[in-house]
């Protein structure tokens, strides 16, 4: 269960003018080096919001690799983006304004890190934090506080509106799609639920078996579902 670049405790690469380095792409190679480190030749993939993106671009890249791959709570970001529309706009407002140049929404955020860090984990669908751990929650406001987390954090979202936009495009024109078995998972009180239909819009995606379900929560579904959610995985994986 590795942190995404930039996340967490992991490292904290210089931004590029391209954002290049906190591509899904790029986060994809670190996990081909994680794979390669501990000599697995195939991965049963499994990632929720940024590290589905992630896990997605993994799939597309290298598939030898995964040998099955679950997505949680997400449609496929250049579907997201080509159908914005202001339902979308305000529910994700934070895709929008985490993009724009640095440095405003860092120094936005860590102007009001704590109210912005709750307001996001009890949106989409939740009821409060009270489904987040303790000692989660502790570390989520560690990392808030820390500006080179919240640049990074930035930057994940200015890859993704932009150069993962370029690469999800280039795979779709040359017809690449996920080749393994893949399960969805999305909270049916979700903004994925209510805007998009994720098994339809995956789908077109694959050339292998796609499956899913709508689980009653919002988006936090390992948080605020766990038991729920290893039960999927076991049935899938």
């Amino acid at each position: 269960m590795p942190d995404l670049r930039g996340y967490g405790d992991s490292s904290k690469l210089p931004a590029s003018s391209d954002h290049t380095q906190a591509s899904k792409r790029a986060m994809a190679h670190d996990l081909m080096a994680v794979l390669d480190h501990l000599k697995l030749r195939q991965a049963f993939v499994c990632g929720h919001d940024r590290g589905a993106r992630v896990a997605h671009r993994l799939a597309l890249d290298h598939p030898e690799r995964v040998a099955k791959l679950c997505l949680i709570d997400i449609a496929p970001t250049l579907d997201m983006y080509d159908r914005t529309d202001m339902a979308f706009a305000r529910a994700y407002y934070h895709w929008f304004h985490l993009i724009q140049p640095a440095p405003l929404p860092e120094k936005m955020i860590a102007g009001c890190w704590r109210d912005y860090l709750h307001a996001k984990l009890g949106g989409w669908g939740g009821s409060g934090t009270s489904f987040i751990e303790p000692q989660a929650l502790v570390e989520y406001e560690r990392h808030f506080q820390q500006p080179e987390t919240i640049a990074a954090m930035c930057e994940d979202y200015r890859a993704s509106a932009g150069i993962d936009l370029e690469h999800d495009r280039e795979s779709r024109e040359l017809g690449s799609k996920i080749t393994c078995d893949t399960h969805l998972l999305w909270g049916a009180r979700g903004v994925v639920q209510r805007l998009f239909k994720p098994l339809e819009l995956w789908q077109a995606q694959c050339s292998a078996q796609v499956t899913g379900e709508a689980l009653a929560c919002g988006h936090f579904i390992p948080e605020e579902l766990a038991a729920e959610t290893a039960q999927a995985l076991r049935q899938f994986l």
